[in-house]
């Protein structure tokens, strides 16, 4: 079978489409018209222009934010409450998923179920503590930032053979660089001392 040309009123509605799904809600706020013709359009063109209307009304609400419920016994700031509630749970299910790596795990005793629910709930009030420690010292810092930031900072063990048979181990971090200097002094936290040495057997 042999292949026809595709019209140029054609591929520019394809185009338009296209830009239909690239803009999101604001393509509602332009009307376009493309000619149905190949003639029409080398003539013309295709035309434009901006629905004023709409534009005036997504100007009225911008700021707002509406909230639509059917449950129109409640008060209304009861209801708001809940629905931020809400959002804080479903972002604390986020940042578990993606921020922590946690997923979930099918164990098959129930002490086991409990230790990686326990563990996860920890995680999760460590982040939220560092999340609230940056906000009011560096609001543009999110969690996953500050702990990959913080993910190259390693600890070591150091081995040294002693002349009896047994080893001095020094525990060490690396040192920070200056990205994690800046980081510590925006949250306000300092390393700890590096541990003291041990005699191991």
């Amino acid at each position: 079978m042999g292949s026809f040309p595709v019209p140029r009123y054609a591929r520019a509605a394809a185009r338009c489409n296209a830009a239909r799904k690239e803009a999101g809600r604001a393509w509602s706020l332009v009307d376009i018209h493309v000619p149905g013709t190949d003639k029409a359009l080398a003539a013309n063109g295709f035309s434009f222009h901006l629905r004023r209307d709409r534009l005036r009304r997504v100007r009225r609400r911008e700021g707002r934010y509406l909230l639509r419920s059917n449950m129109t016994a409640e008060d209304p700031a009861t209801l708001w409450r809940l629905y931020m509630q809400l959002t804080e749970i479903e972002q604390a299910f986020k940042e578990l998923k993606h921020d922590l790596a946690i997923r979930p795990i099918f164990h098959q005793r129930e002490e086991r179920i409990e230790a990686h629910i326990f563990v996860s709930f920890i995680a999760y009030c460590l982040l939220v503590t560092l999340k609230n420690l940056a906000r009011p010292q560096a609001s543009g810092l999110t969690p996953r930032a500050i702990i990959e930031a913080f993910a190259t900072i390693q600890m070591v063990d150091v081995h040294l053979p002693t002349t009896d048979g047994r080893h001095l181990v020094l525990p060490r971090h690396t040192r920070p660089n200056k990205e994690h200097e800046l980081l510590l002094h925006q949250l306000g936290m300092t390393l700890p001392q590096q541990p003291a040495p041990r005699i191991a057997a």
